[in-house]
């Protein structure tokens, strides 16, 4: 390495070094202010000590002159049973995201179907004034298409998804055989309404 070249070198190296601490700084300073504004958001706030597995209002929100229905399917007791394994989640989250945009009946509903970062379930945003009750034969559908699949699952291939290979079909077979026969199926109010 020429001296030229060294020296290049040293001196981006210092400007990366000051540009890190300048921008660790301005981090630093940030969360401290956020911090002092930030409320806790509704979610965090249900006792997952309590919760069951079920079917969940979690929000509604006015967007224009449309309600939509935040839905939480909670498909395993948090922190009391095993969570769900992000490769069966991921296999669920296509099943059910095809499915549910397809339906003959709620498909001009469905906005979204996506996966919870604690693995424990998904959130379901429908568009209208729904309860619990109101989806529970969707979920049924939903839950015995999933358990009874057969073939290639939907964007299951490098060009269709982000992480195609983190799946695992006989695993989200399995999950939603145990969610439908042990949940939906033999579902109480406890299973519909968030605990107090």
């Amino acid at each position: 390495m020429t001296v030229k070249a060294n020296k290049r070198m040293k001196n981006s190296t210092f400007r990366t070094i000051s540009y890190l601490k300048t921008r660790k700084k301005t981090y630093l300073c940030r969360q401290k202010d956020n911090n002092i504004n930030m409320k806790k958001i509704p979610s965090f706030t249900i006792d997952h000590l309590r919760l069951l597995r079920g079917i969940y209002v979690s929000r509604k929100d006015q967007i224009g002159t449309h309600t939509v229905t935040t839905f939480d399917i909670r498909m395993k007791e948090p922190n009391r049973q095993p969570a769900l394994s992000p490769s069966a989640l991921h296999c669920i989250e296509h099943l059910a995201a095809t499915f549910l945009r397809n339906h003959p009946v709620w498909k001009d509903s469905i906005i979204y179907w996506g996966p919870m970062g604690c693995l424990t379930g998904n959130y379901l945003l429908v568009k209208g004034d729904h309860t619990s009750k109101d989806i529970l034969p969707l979920m049924q559908e939903t839950f015995t298409f999933i358990a009874n699949f057969e073939g290639e699952v939907p964007g299951q291939t490098a060009k269709d998804c982000g992480n195609y290979l983190l799946m695992n079909l006989p695993e989200a077979k399995w999950e939603a055989k145990q969610y439908l026969a042990e949940v939906l199926n033999n579902i109480t109010e406890k299973n519909l309404i968030y605990p107090e």
